[in-house]
């Protein structure tokens, strides 16, 4: 009869890391493909932040939902996660004819296109798609040409900076060289504030930060309370784990004698 090998504790233990392993890189490679561009500036946010949220929620209001859509999230939504009572949202972010209960959609007309050169998109997933380094870095990196605003990170952005006012007005330092076949290219570099706005430097990050955690935020509500489930789930699974070990070794003690 033919006899299976008995699986030993140091063979369980390899495949676990072999499987944390796997897992680990499967949620980086994600990660990575949510946000990878060169270049960017670590958004440094925290969505567990509330009163983060809770600015970036009235900043988002006040200078992106005029245009932008977020179609997949509820008002009534927004004040339960981020603890905010329904008449406040009522009375401070909600403008026009709209309910707690409705989805959040802008109120530009759909002959924007033609204004801008394209619709405004829909914000609800955009830190899912590009990731929040990536919509941080954005919104500090618009500078002022000749021919009007243009940006760093996206080169003839359609979206104006409408943040100018806040941080200023920065100017370009472009760069001339010439490649392997002597045609010359031009490239900026950095970034240079010309005109203070109305915030300093560090409280204008600190402005684009709660905007980016807020983004982060409604692309994915469930955020919230998944983080905060996350160290219960994996003491549970070391809990677990220790526990099949301890029964392993029962169960196999007779037979490995």
């Amino acid at each position: 009869m033919k006899r299976f090998k008995t699986p030993t504790a140091s063979n369980l233990t390899m495949r676990l890391k072999l499987f944390c392993a796997a897992a680990l890189l499967s949620a980086t490679s994600g990660l990575m493909a949510a946000g990878g561009y060169e270049g960017l500036e670590s958004s440094g946010i925290n969505v567990q932040d509330i009163a983060s949220l809770q600015r970036g929620a009235g900043l988002f209001m006040n200078y992106c939902h005029s245009c932008h859509s977020a179609e997949y999230m509820r008002y009534q939504r927004l004040a339960q996660d981020l603890e905010l009572p329904e008449e406040m949202v009522e009375e401070n972010l909600i403008y026009g004819d709209r309910e707690i209960t409705d989805y959040m959609i802008a109120a530009m007309p759909d002959n924007s296109s033609d204004w801008f050169g394209k619709k405004p998109p829909d914000l609800t997933l955009k830190a899912r798609s590009r990731g929040p380094d990536w919509i941080y870095t954005f919104l500090k990196s618009y500078y002022l040409t000749d021919e009007g605003w243009n940006n760093k990170i996206l080169a003839n952005s359609a979206m104006p900076n409408v943040l100018w006012q806040l941080q200023g007005i920065q100017r370009p330092v472009v760069e001339t060289y010439e490649d392997d076949t002597g045609v010359s290219h031009s490239e900026v570099t950095a970034l240079e504030l010309e005109q203070a706005g109305l915030q300093t430097p560090e409280e204008f990050e600190q402005t684009i930060r709660d905007i980016t955690a807020f983004l982060e935020y409604m692309a994915e509500p469930v955020i919230l309370e998944r983080e905060r489930m996350g160290i219960w789930v994996l003491l549970f699974l070391v809990i677990f784990t220790f526990a099949a070990w301890l029964l392993y070794h029962e169960y196999w003690k007779d037979v490995k004698k």
